[in-house]
């Protein structure tokens, strides 16, 4: 059976549902919301990260009633029963994708108590021995972009592996300093947003310099354009997609196949088209690894855990909280991380 056949059939008894919000400071200077599904059955409870990002979503559940989900389900039978549930209901999204970040929430919490009923972790249950993590730090050079950040968490620890996003104001002794130290492991050129605070340009210049300076580098979310594809195409082994990526479909429907692919659940939306993804990509060679998006919760310690189990030695982007927190401060935490041996349910 398929990981994800297995989970299906796993049983939930859900007595009721609640939810807590949480915001916190960024290191990209920006205030995070986030809210917490909680589930609670049999005196244990299980929790699910919704990690949409506008604040004005988060705020729409204040006052709300919760889903109506109570019952005994198999996973599946409740996911059957999700896509019958409006999850914004009270108020549509602000982006249509975001009713995926709240479907992952609702179904990771399920799982989670699920698997606190059994009182298993996620690894016991499929038979999967959890490895350390490799993790990559994610950050953003500022502005002006400077590599002062990249320098001093490396004189912290010279271990350090990051992931960066490149962007047309880049210096050229940006580039310089970068490719020295060894130490940059994912580029992300973020060509596949539209409309976002993060949006960046298909500039054939910058996608030149990028491949130039760090020929062994992961690239991802490159767009393709008549200008970029020349650039883009030839590179498709060391090509990785996030932003468009929900599932096996959209996958298959990428102009190239890629070598990489980043794995965010919360674009899933569901279990099934998250463990079925990660299966495809193991049947077709495409490596993964995991991604995060300014957790402040249990969604956090999901995405390392799904690391853990299936592509541990991967350049992850599930470094540690600490490294996203402005009020954070060294020592911080060292690559690999390990997983806690007493863990229950989606615990790392």
């Amino acid at each position: 059976m398929s990981a994800y056949e297995r989970i299906a059939e796993l049983s939930v008894t859900i007595e009721s549902v609640d939810r807590r919000r949480y915001t916190g400071a960024t290191t990209s200077g920006f205030e995070r919301t986030t809210t917490e599904f909680r589930l609670t059955g049999d005196g244990v409870v299980g929790r699910g990260e919704d990690v949409t990002y506008e604040a004005e979503d988060h705020a729409a559940l204040v006052g709300t009633d919760p889903i109506d989900i109570e019952g005994e389900w198999t996973i599946e039978e409740l996911s059957a029963r999700l896509d019958d549930e409006d999850l914004f209901a009270h108020e549509p999204p602000t982006r249509e994708y975001f009713r995926n970040y709240r479907r992952w929430a609702v179904e990771s919490a399920a799982l989670d108590l699920a698997l606190r009923q059994r009182d298993e972790s996620l690894g016991e249950y499929l038979g999967i021995e959890p490895d350390p993590v490799r993790f990559v730090v994610s950050t953003r050079l500022g502005e002006p972009p400077t590599t002062d950040r990249v320098e001093e968490l490396l004189a912290l620890d010279d271990d350090l592996e990051f992931k960066l996003d490149p962007t047309p104001d880049w210096p050229e002794e940006a580039f310089v300093a970068l490719r020295e130290t060894d130490a940059v492991r994912i580029l992300d050129l973020k060509g596949w947003y539209e409309d976002t605070d993060v949006d960046v340009e298909a500039d054939p210049e910058l996608y030149r310099d990028v491949f130039a300076a760090f020929p062994a580098a992961i690239v991802e979310d490159p767009a393709f354009t008549p200008q970029t594809s020349p650039l883009v195409e030839p590179q498709a082994d060391r090509l990785s997609f996030d932003y468009p990526i929900d599932g096996v479909e959209s996958l298959e429907s990428l102009p190239v196949e890629p070598g990489w692919c980043n794995i965010k659940p919360s674009r899933f939306g569901t279990l099934e088209s998250l463990f079925e993804t990660i299966a495809y990509c193991e049947e077709r060679g495409i490596d993964c690894y995991g991604g995060g998006q300014f957790e402040l919760a249990s969604g956090r310690t999901a995405i390392q855990t799904l690391a853990a189990l299936f592509y541990p030695d991967t350049p992850n982007d599930v470094a540690p909280r600490e490294f996203n927190d402005p009020e954070s401060s060294p020592p911080y935490p060292m690559s690999p991380l390990r997983p806690h041996r007493d863990a229950v349910g989606f615990e790392f």
